[in-house]
């Protein structure tokens, strides 16, 4: 047995655009996780002396960008580095893609890119949490498939764990799956 601490693993690693097209910012996260499916609300969890705190607090808009196994590097790049010292897009050579209901980039190589609004900001301790609306989803036509559904086996996303990252493998199952009934052979 361990002393109490943060051992829920794994959650995404995620790299959380902020700032606008001119100036822009992005920071790693890992505190981040879904908050309410009605209305749709996502959260990060930041700590104040980040560089991309205030630019969250004061602009009270971000963007959840998704990673995946092509973009480890610069996802651990963005989360060691620091924000005032570094144009992280130039250096990580990323892409900002126009947001559709936000002023911050998106980054394009991103699977899945979540526009997202300020709610409400929680002070928690080391880490202040923002609970935020989801404006919009933008996802790659390639990670959609036949039936116009995303298909998240086709982004190669990552996870962090105990210090790790981490490639998400194959599907094992589905919603339901455990109390769905057999169809009979006839």
């Amino acid at each position: 047995m361990w002393k109490p601490g943060t051992f829920e693993y794994p959650i995404p690693a995620v790299m959380v655009s902020c700032g606008t097209m001119e100036e822009s910012n992005i920071i790693t996260v890992a505190w981040t996780g879904i908050v309410c499916t009605n209305p749709a609300q996502v959260y990060i969890s930041v700590r104040p002396e980040r560089y991309s705190y205030n630019i969250i607090k004061n602009s009270k808009e971000f963007v959840i960008n998704l990673t995946s196994d092509k973009l480890a590097y610069a996802t651990d790049w963005c989360g060691v580095r620091s924000g005032n010292k570094y144009d992280k897009f130039k250096e990580m050579k990323l892409t900002k893609q126009k947001a559709n209901f936000v002023s911050c980039p998106m980054i394009e190589e991103a699977p899945v890119s979540i526009e997202c609004k300020v709610k409400e900001i929680k002070e928690l301790g080391s880490h202040h949490m923002f609970i935020a609306d989801v404006l919009a989803i933008n996802a790659e036509e390639k990670y959609i498939n036949e039936k116009g559904a995303f298909d998240i086996g086709k982004c190669n996303l990552m996870a962090y764990a105990n210090g790790g990252y981490y490639k998400l493998g194959e599907k094992i199952g589905k919603f339901g799956f455990s109390v769905e009934k057999k169809k009979r052979k006839k």
